[in-house]
This record gives C-alpha cells, sequence and structure tokens, in this order.
C-alpha cells in the first residue's frame, strides 16, 4: 500500500458513478460540511454487510454533527444497486432500514491507487488488490482531519468513529485537546502551548483545575501541563469567570 495521504493533506474529489447517480461529485455532496469517506474490500462480504448496515443506522448521529458520508469500493454501481437495493441483503441483514448513504464506485481502481488504500495482500477472484478499511474525516475545507485503517478481517467501530468526531469539532474551535477515552459530558485537556495566564483569559479563574505532578512540586512554572477543563454534555467547554 505505498503512498497515501497524511492528515491536513486536501482530499481529493472524487466524480463518477454511486449506486444512484452516474455524475456523483464529493465536493457538491460535502458541501460546507464535515464528511467521512469510507472504503470497504468489497459488496457481497460478510463484515463489510455489517458495516454499512452500521453507518446507516448511525446515519441520525452524523446528521447532529453535520458531517455527511460516502463509501467507497472497488465494486461498480451494479453491483452496488444489487447488493441493497435490489436484493437488499444489508436491509435484511442489519435491520438498518433503507440503505441512503453514496457508495462510489471504482472498479478500475483508478481512484483507490492514487489513495495508496490497496492491500496487496487481499485479493478478488480475478487476482486483483481489494482495498483495507480506510476512513477518512474531513473538515468543511476537505482536508483530513483524521485516517483510520483496519484489515478486511477486522470490522471499524462507529461509536469509536463518532467520538473522534466529537473530539476533532471540540477541538478546531476550543484552545482544548481530550484526553484518553474521551466523550462529551467528560474534561477535557487545556491545549497544550497556552500558558496558565492564557488559560485564566480563555476559560475564566476558575474554569480549569491543575493535577499537581512530581516533576513541578516546587517549582514557579507559567505553565502546568496537565489542566482540567469540564465540558457540557454537547461537548463545549464550560466558562467559570
Amino acid at each position: 500500500m505505498p503512498g497515501g495521504l497524511l492528515i491536513n493533506d486536501k482530499f481529493p474529489n472524487l466524480v463518477g458513478s454511486t449506486q444512484s447517480s452516474d455524475s456523483f461529485d464529493l465536493y457538491e455532496h460535502l458541501g460546507n460540511s464535515w464528511g467521512l469517506v469510507f472504503m470497504h474490500p468489497g459488496d457481497f462480504t460478510p463484515v463489510c454487510t455489517t458495516e454499512l448496515g452500521q453507518a446507516q443506522k448511525s446515519k441520525g448521529e452524523f446528521d447532529k454533527r453535520n458531517v455527511k458520508c460516502c463509501g467507497f469500493s472497488c465494486n461498480d454501481a451494479e453491483s452496488h444497486r444489487g447488493w441493497y437495493v435490489l436484493i437488499e441483503d444489508i436491509k435484511a441483514a442489519t435491520n438498518c432500514g433503507d440503505f441512503t448513504i453514496p457508495l462510489f464506485c471504482d472498479p478500475n481502481r483508478e481512484h483507490a491507487v492514487s489513495l495508496g488504500v490497496l492491500d496487496q495482500t487481499n485479493k478478488d477472484a480475478k487476482g486483483l488488490p481489494l482495498t483495507v478499511r480506510a476512513a477518512y474525516i474531513l473538515k468543511p475545507d476537505k482536508s483530513i482531519a483524521l485516517i483510520m485503517y483496519y484489515p478486511a478481517s477486522t470490522g471499524r467501530n462507529y461509536d469509536e468513529i463518532l467520538r473522534t468526531i466529537d473530539s476533532l469539532q471540540l477541538t478546531v474551535t476550543a484552545k482544548l485537546a481530550t484526553p484518553v477515552d474521551w466523550k462529551k459530558g467528560s474534561d477535557a485537556l487545556v491545549n497544550f502551548p497556552l500558558s496558565d495566564e492564557q488559560a485564566v483569559e480563555t476559560f475564566g479563574e476558575k474554569g480549569f483545575k491543575i493535577t499537581e505532578v512530581p516533576s513541578e512540586q516546587g517549582k514557579t512554572l507559567a505553565k502546568h501541563y496537565l489542566r482540567w477543563v469540564a465540558t457540557t454534555s454537547d461537548g463545549a467547554p464550560e466558562v467559570q469567570q
């Protein structure tokens, strides 16, 4: 899987076919929203069936976060339509209702090659490589905020995808970082570059608490490095003057 995109790179536009359109344009689909572009190795496969069902079930949660989704595989539109429009395997297997997420078609692997998402150890019946389970979270400017790669044998976790979107949307606007296992409503961390004085200006005199650690004991510091800010159930920082 040579090459590939990195965080902060601009994700290229995908123009072509989906299961319901011959003139799909990813940038037009996303508009000014955040985006989730996720790859699956192939249609009519077990793990992918469960994944696409869960993606559809999670659509309401993505909508709440202003995130639009787009799937991607190296199958053609006829295969996609057969899988969940004509035969309705995904709907029957996962009880997800009608599948409405566009699934981009890349049967010639042109885009998969340029994106660097082909797994040369996992091939179809024709001996052609399939994609890994790549997921790209995109900011409204189409730059890549986060990348996840899973092998074909491991289904991705949509709760984790939603959790990371919450973190990304918080930290892109607030001067915060999120600790291990952070979820909305739990404490976040003051962004490391801020001094304690700047943290007071941003979050208020009582807006953050400092964890005392041995390396800082007995020192006069302009910046402590473990400083916690409460967040609301909506994920916003609580400012306390």
